[in-house]
């Protein structure tokens, strides 16, 4: 089963469109690597120096997609706070296939980097980025009446019900003397 598809339990799909009906969680074999990333808009009036910079990010989300050997395991837009903060959250593989594509010359990324660095001397427009590497079991996720979304719609990320010892955060991050005192059904996993 893919991540893209919707799941419902029986037949094993999903799909991102339509909410889960159900409490699950998100697992994986192995770890995985959280990037933030993100721009923020100093001069709105400035748009001739901030819109190339902006515009650099959905292309090169749409060049890691369609290689399956990237390392992007998945992407989503984020704006705010306000509208002056756009950027995305991902999962990859790997720190070294991150690294790996954003030194790539032949890749989008070095473009960008580029166009950021003739521009940022006029305070337009600024960048940031967070990496996380986050260990196997290290991490633990919850879903309920909604679509796919983050760790779980990423490719290699199986969903399951939120069941038995997944039914609390302790539970499905791996601290099982925790998940003994919590059902999670009080709101406070």
């Amino acid at each position: 089963m893919t991540t893209r598809d919707r799941w419902d339990g029986d037949s094993g799909t999903k799909n991102a469109a339509e909410p889960i009906e159900q409490r699950v969680t998100a697992e994986r074999d192995g770890g995985i690597v959280v990037f933030h990333i993100g721009m923020r808009i100093n001069a709105l009036w400035k748009i001739q120096l901030w819109l190339p910079i902006l515009l650099f990010g959905p292309r090169m989300v749409r060049e890691l997609r369609a290689d399956p050997d990237s390392g992007l395991l998945g992407s989503r837009t984020v704006v705010g706070p306000g509208i002056r903060h756009i950027g995305f959250v991902q999962y990859w593989e790997s720190f070294d296939a991150l690294k790996e594509y954003a030194h790539d010359g032949d890749r989008s990324h070095v473009d960008g980097w580029r166009s950021y660095l003739k521009r940022r001397e006029n305070g337009a427009v600024g960048i940031w980025h967070e990496t996380y590497r986050v260990a196997a079991g290290e991490y633990e996720t919850v879903y309920d009446n909604v679509p796919p979304h983050g760790l779980a719609a990423s490719e290699g990320t199986e969903i399951v019900p939120a069941t038995g010892r997944r039914e609390s955060a302790a539970g499905r991050i791996g601290n099982a003397s925790d998940a003994d005192e919590s059902s999670g059904e009080d709101g406070t996993d």
